[in-house]
């Protein structure tokens, strides 16, 4: 149940807002189910901030009589659900609604960016560096989270450096008005009173005292953003100070913490995450995107490229994130519990991309189509229009593309001579207009 304030269109597949945003401007949120959300494209410097500014509201927010009237409505609600009155009253001593939150959220522009572009930048040299300077400090701590989590610490570290830029990014909004904001007023509502909730039940517990509990605008904390739901679920105490600090300046509760998570949702400890393969002539592009296990991928003629290799066990996913002209990578369980992290395809690659450089790895092999792009929603919705107009396709023109559209996808390039790799983008759109 990934927070998902927005979904941009990267490479052809559906990605939240978060894996686009830095981490503090996105949500990208670890939750137990976003898996992100954010970014969805993500963050040394923000990997992409695709948000605008918010701009300043005309007049500070004032506590009129809408908000008085929510909030005394919301103190029965969360009475109800065991916050103390007392835990309230601190809460929302002077608290005004952060109307802010809200222009954010609302506009969040549409954005489609390749996903070499957001690998060049998700997995650039710096983040590489910088990930495996961490490494070297941390090293200690970082060996006794592995042992006990039995999660690899080059994960851990690569989601840290996605989420907050090794803790650069954290964010510094105040929570409770903030969230207070949401759940008064966002689309999500109900979403937002759940991690409000949350957020009481985090300063209830006396981890944090309200002037402390800070984050992104849309309630990601820490140095690997978790939201407070996930927090609650998943946050530890490793340091055994009686206190679960994501907050502070030493991350290592935060780390503990994206352990913890991981393996709760089935981190596979020494196993790959992925695996670039190279294709055989003459193999059938409308397998992508089916899970087979890994015995019948290398029956079907799938070699790993370079000197990667294979496991012998387990089921694997087969991907062309950029289409059937890239490259193409066999993604294993580790792969989809990233993705419980943050459910966008794009996020669950750079994580497990950054992993492997940090590792010492090289680059992928295959080559990117760099000569195309992504769609426009304006564009969706035009090749929508083109299949349904060839009887492919009788869903709704929304510019959002589903299982519907991509079947019809498949079909058309099938028919047309391409590939039936149902990877949307303007070669595509540009052959459907002849």
């Amino acid at each position: 149940m990934n927070v998902r304030a927005g979904f941009v269109w990267v490479f052809g597949f559906a990605t939240s807002a978060s894996v686009a945003l830095a981490s503090v401007e996105r949500s990208p949120f670890p939750q137990p189910r976003l898996g992100r959300p954010a970014v969805a494209l993500t963050a040394s410097a923000p990997v992409i901030s695709l948000m605008p500014r918010a701009r300043p509201a005309a007049q500070p927010p004032r506590r009129d009589g809408a908000f008085d009237t929510w909030l005394a409505d919301f103190r029965r609600r969360a009475q109800e659900q065991g916050i103390r009155a007392s835990t309230l009253d601190r809460a929302f001593a002077g608290v005004t609604p952060d109307a802010r939150v809200l222009e954010r959220e609302t506009n969040q522009p549409e954005f489609s960016r390749p996903i070499w572009e957001y690998l060049e930048s998700a997995v650039s040299q710096t983040r590489i560096d910088t990930g495996r300077r961490m490494l070297r400090d941390h090293a200690a701590v970082l060996e006794q989270i592995e042992a006990r989590y039995n999660v690899d610490r080059e994960v851990v570290v690569a989601v840290w450096g996605l989420e907050s830029s090794y803790g650069r990014l954290r964010g510094t909004t105040r929570l409770i008005p903030a969230l207070s904001a949401l759940a008064m007023g966002s689309r999500r509502a109900g979403f937002y009173e759940e991690q409000l909730i949350g957020a009481l039940r985090i300063l209830q517990s006396g981890d944090v005292d309200p002037a402390h509990l800070v984050g992104s605008w849309a309630g990601a904390m820490g140095h690997t953003q978790f939201i407070p739901t996930s927090y609650l679920a998943y946050a530890v105490d490793f340091r055994g100070d009686g206190r679960r600090d994501i907050w502070s300046d030493d991350p290592t509760d935060s780390l503990a913490s994206t352990a913890a998570y991981l393996a709760g949702h089935g981190w596979e400890r020494g196993q790959p995450w992925g695996v670039e393969v190279r294709i055989p002539q003459g193999f059938n592009p409308r397998l992508a995107n089916t899970r087979r296990d890994v015995a019948e991928w290398v029956a079907l003629g799938l070699t790993p490229r370079g000197e990667a290799r294979l496991p012998n066990r387990g089921e694997a996913t087969l991907l062309f994130p950029a289409g059937s002209r890239g490259p193409a990578i066999l993604a294993f369980q580790n792969f989809r519990t990233i993705k419980r992290y943050n459910n966008a395809d794009s996020y669950a690659i750079a994580i497990g991309h950054l992993a492997d450089r940090l590792r010492g790895a090289g680059p992928f092999q295959g080559t990117w189509p760099r000569d195309d792009r992504p769609l426009s929603r304006a564009e969706r919705e035009e090749l929508q229009r083109v299949l349904a107009r060839a009887g492919l396709y009788d869903g709704a023109i929304d510019g959002r593309i589903g299982q519907g559209t991509l079947a019809a996808v498949r079909d058309w390039q099938a028919a047309n001579g391409l590939a039936p790799d149902g990877y949307v983008s303007l070669a595509l759109l540009t052959a459907m207009r002849r």
